[in-house]
């Protein structure tokens, strides 16, 4: 019989890819906010329905152009806030990183200036329709505009304070790193959300009504 070698060999062990938690638990908080702005949005229809004299009266003190200006620059927001993300993923957080050029950091800051304008011009919104007598308890109209709105300006106002922690965070370390990242990412995930929200708001409080 011929020599019989055996030769040990070290086995083989799978990578584990392992899903991003933050990514995941802000995708599935996402999903309870997109049942609280469901009822939102039901509520609203449901006093149309109630009160359609109320609702269209309350239609024509709409300052669309206004408001549309307004949309266009939270749009704009969700533009900025990708282009940020793009340069996390990078690795890219500040100038610093990018050969002189913006990065994550002042996208973001950008991103902020531009959601602080849009919360803004709703505060101003809403003062010109107080001094004028259209108050929140006024009528079903008013109620659910203010209602539908209001907390929506609220989710903005969150996600400015969630941009500056994130820019925060990152400052806080020389390079970015994977937890940077991914905060980055969830962010701009609550962001881009909260941008969608307010498009079928305009047009459902602010276009439908001249459609139908």
């Amino acid at each position: 019989m011929g020599d019989v070698t055996s030769a040990t060999t070290t086995p083989v062990v799978p990578r584990v890819h392992r899903p991003n938690s933050v990514a995941i638990g802000t995708i599935v908080w996402l999903g309870s906010e997109v049942m609280f702005f469901a009822g939102l949005f039901a509520i609203y229809f449901t006093l149309r329905a109630m009160a359609p004299e109320q609702f269209a009266a309350g239609h024509e003190i709409m300052n669309i152009p206004f408001s549309a200006a307004n949309t266009l620059i939270l749009v704009a927001s969700s533009v900025t806030c990708q282009i940020g993300v793009m340069h996390a993923e990078a690795g890219r957080k500040d100038r610093k990183d990018n050969n002189g050029k913006w990065a994550t950091v002042e996208w973001f800051f950008l991103t902020v200036l531009l959601g602080a304008i849009f919360v803004s011009g709703q505060v101003f919104e809403y003062a010109t329709l107080v001094s004028e007598g259209y108050v929140m308890n006024l009528n079903p109209f008013t109620s659910a505009f203010y209602m539908a709105t209001g907390f929506h300006g609220l989710h903005v106002i969150g996600g400015l304070l969630a941009f500056l922690i994130v820019i925060v965070r990152m400052y806080a370390v020389r390079r970015m790193g994977k937890r940077e990242m991914q905060s980055a990412m969830a962010v701009s995930y609550y962001w881009h959300f909260v941008d969608v929200v307010w498009i079928g708001l305009f047009f459902v409080v602010y276009i439908l009504p001249f459609l139908a």
